[in-house]
């Protein structure tokens, strides 16, 4: 998104192997962890209501949910939660194989069977005391919307965030495993060096969403521009801490706020963003400290055939996001 408003969308590529159709701009994608960013912007908002406090446990509004082999929900924060350093063991569902894929991608789970999956495990560290990127973490944080709000989390999203701000191809597909028309086949690349169309899946929250690269430029712009929170909020959101030594290869002097996350950029200075990867959709984004100028990069391969494709794609569209970012500041003098 330009600072004028506009949207400028580059494609490459085809939309499905075998064919010659080209990748649709307009093109739903799964978001995956970019949505953790619409989750904590609804958590901070129900913050700024006085609805719930950052410092609440989990056991104020999910009681005895957290418990057993040295998990303890009353020693587990809000804040914690959306920051990632809560501790919780991270065991989603997903696909090692490609048999895999075939034999569970119709599988559902509840939010309390992915909980259930994370405390088998003992904590990776005292709640507080490190950094591990947690998706069952903001499991949780869609629970406590629903108990504190009384309606669904993704109803919540809805009508704070996806409505005002026209966001009408964003939506939670639930045990629907298409994805609406117009959007690019979603492939995997396994370790056995298969490419596979993972396209069709039911995706466990939270990252089920799908969202459009206009959609996702409009949600940071509107975000780091004040329109969502007020400024205290959003201090609060950017408010960092590092990120693990594994992570940190991904995102070099990388930190993370509440739901965001803070690079560097090669220009001098820094910009915000969420990036996410599921079932073969791989999406990276960034925006300006005032919000005036966004940038999504949205792939439909994800490359898990071994660690340095994987890095090698990630850093590909980081240069992207930074290339358009820098230019945009070094023309206009943007903080």
């Amino acid at each position: 998104m330009e600072p004028d408003g506009r949207d400028l969308v580059a494609t490459s590529g085809v939309a499905a192997v075998g064919t010659g159709r080209p990748v649709p701009g307009n093109g739903c994608f799964r978001m995956a962890g970019t949505g953790k960013a619409l989750v904590a912007t609804v958590v901070l908002q129900l913050v700024d209501e006085g609805e719930l406090a950052l410092d609440d446990t989990v056991d104020r509004w999910l009681p005895g949910l957290v418990d057993g082999n040295g998990n303890d929900g009353s020693r587990i924060t809000v804040r914690q939660l959306l920051q990632h350093t809560s501790g919780l063991h991270d065991d989603i569902p997903g696909f090692a194989t490609p048999q895999q894929y075939y034999v569970h991608r119709y599988d559902t789970y509840t939010p309390q069977e992915i909980v259930a999956r994370a405390t088998r495990h003992r904590p990776d560290f005292a709640a507080g005391d490190g950094w591990a990127y947690s998706n069952t973490g903001y499991v949780l944080l869609d629970m406590i919307i629903e108990e504190v709000t009384g309606r669904p989390w993704h109803q919540e999203v809805q009508d704070r965030i996806l409505r005002p701000l026209a966001m009408d191809h964003t939506y939670l597909p639930g045990s629907t495993p298409t994805l609406r028309s117009p959007h690019a086949n979603a492939y995997e690349v396994y370790p056995s060096r298969e490419r596979i169309d993972v396209t069709r899946v039911i995706v466990p929250d939270p990252g089920g969403n799908v969202s459009t690269t206009s959609d996702v430029n409009r949600f940071f712009g509107a975000l780091l521009g004040g329109e969502l929170l007020p400024p205290e909020r959003l201090a609060e959101m950017r408010d960092t801490v590092p990120v693990d030594e594994e992570t940190r290869v991904f995102w070099p002097d990388g930190r993370y706020g509440l739901g965001l996350v803070n690079r560097p950029l090669s220009c001098g200075g820094s910009y915000w963003s969420h990036e996410g990867g599921q079932s073969g959709y791989i999406t990276l984004n960034g925006v300006t400290h005032d919000g005036s100028r966004s940038v999504t990069v949205s792939m439909s391969t994800a490359l898990g055939d071994s660690p340095d494709n994987a890095l090698r794609q990630e850093q590909a569209a980081s240069d992207l996001v930074d290339h358009a970012l820098c230019d945009t500041l070094v023309a206009g003098q943007d903080t």
